[in-house]
């Protein structure tokens, strides 16, 4: 293990030339994991030549969690409350994800339309909810602090809509395996009509405090520039490669759970830098607002949840009054049910990228294996990369605008 303390590096080589007066200038430090600004426990080597990044190596791991092992010893309901802890910030579209992979390996379950479109408008307001956050914290790094309160005004909004229909702020565990955990509260949908109608003007707000300000756009304009080939070589996926140029968003491209059914465009840019993944999430935002509002007027009658009755409990009324209800009912809480051998790889696009699960089933009630794609990986991964060669003063502007969370990266 090397020394890892900030030191200079001094090797031997003739006295006065310029290659050793390069090397006594470096200088490696560490960022992280302590950081207030790496957004969880992230550690960063950097090697420093003065001022300028000469080498980056991400270090992972401290948040270690196994839950992808976990997976193995439990039922494939049980699952679904691990998946709302990967990405902490996008609990819903990690349910998502999983509950289509697992659907799919089931094959004969038939998800009702309104089910459907009640996945479309929950992982929309996560995806705002999400990149409230980033955007609050990120303007936070730069120097921006008032952006925090704004945004984080509008996210408790978010919350307490959440908490209206799981009974949670955050880790909700509400799409579940064949539709929802429970059918929406009477007004909720009226609170979201609210929120979806005053939203767009709180988006004005934000870009009114910071696309005019001259410190931000100092931090951001021309800063942070990777090229579109080293990010696809790395797996770097969503808004940092919409910001490159390229139109690539599963949910137009792949369309799942009826996005085929919904208006909205893709966001891209072409600067390729911190400012242009700010534009490309604010477009998102707004693009979301869009795709919710479709959804509550167009919202289809029917259940909530498949009646597939060996894999959904019944309803209370009919398991307090059926016999076989009730059967099922105590045989799917305590063994759990089980689902055909097989594999599948299931993606969609959450707030980071390109979200995917791969489950392998045994024909048992408990999943064989289940892997997890996840967006943070490739877009820390690509670190290096995107350091090298820039000022250390950038750096934090620069990961930031990656928008990673740590507990999708080690899970």
């Amino acid at each position: 293990m090397p020394d890892l303390s900030p030191e200079l590096t001094e090797e031997a080589s003739p006295a006065g030339t310029e290659a050793a007066e390069t090397r006594k200038r470096r200088l490696t430090v560490n960022m992280g994991p302590q950081h207030p600004s790496t957004h969880g426990v992230l550690r960063v080597l950097i090697d420093l030549d003065g001022e300028v990044i000469t080498g980056a190596q991400p270090d992972i791991g401290y948040l270690h969690t196994g839950i992808e092992k976990q997976c193995e010893a439990i039922n494939w309901s049980q699952v679904t409350t691990l998946t709302d802890r990967v990405d902490y910030l996008a609990n819903l579209s990690n349910n998502l994800v999983y509950s289509l992979a697992v659907e799919k390996l089931i094959g004969d379950i038939e998800i009702p339309p309104k089910a459907q479109w009640m996945r479309v408008l929950l992982a929309e307001l996560q995806r705002i909810s999400s990149h409230l956050v980033w955007l609050g914290t990120h303007a936070l790094d730069i120097g921006a602090m008032s952006m925090l309160f704004y945004c984080f005004r509008e996210r408790e909004q978010l919350l307490k809509l959440f908490e209206m229909f799981s009974g949670q702020r955050m880790m909700t565990s509400y799409i579940r395996i064949g539709g929802l955990a429970l059918e929406p509260p009477r007004g909720w949908q009226r609170r979201v009509k609210e929120f979806v109608d005053i939203f767009p003007s709180r988006i004005d707000e934000y870009e009114a405090l910071l696309e005019h300000n001259p410190i931000w756009l100092q931090r951001t304009r021309g800063v942070g520039h990777i090229s579109l080939e080293d990010m696809l070589a790395e797996g770097v996926t969503g808004p940092m490669i919409r910001a490159a140029g390229l139109p690539w968003d599963i949910r137009k491209s792949e369309p799942y759970s009826s996005y085929d059914k919904f208006d909205f465009k893709v966001a891209t840019r072409t600067a390729n830098d911190v400012y242009a993944r700010y534009q490309v999430r604010m477009e998102e935002m707004r693009q979301s607002t869009r795709i919710v509002q479709q959804a509550l007027d167009g919202m289809p009658e029917g259940p909530w949840k498949s009646d597939y009755q060996h894999v959904t409990l019944p309803d209370r009324e009919k398991m307090k009054t059926q016999m076989e209800a009730l059967i099922y009912h105590f045989k799917i809480v305590t063994e759990g049910f089980r689902v055909p051998a097989g594999e599948v790889y299931q993606a969609i696009e959450s707030p980071r990228g390109e979200i995917a699960y791969y489950v392998v089933s045994d024909g048992t009630s408990q999943p064989y294996r289940v892997f997890m794609r996840t967006p943070s990986f490739g877009n820390v991964q690509s670190i290096g990369t995107l350091l090298k060669g820039k000022l250390i003063a950038d750096s934090i502007a620069s990961m930031g605008s990656m928008d990673f969370v740590l507990g999708d990266v080690d899970r």
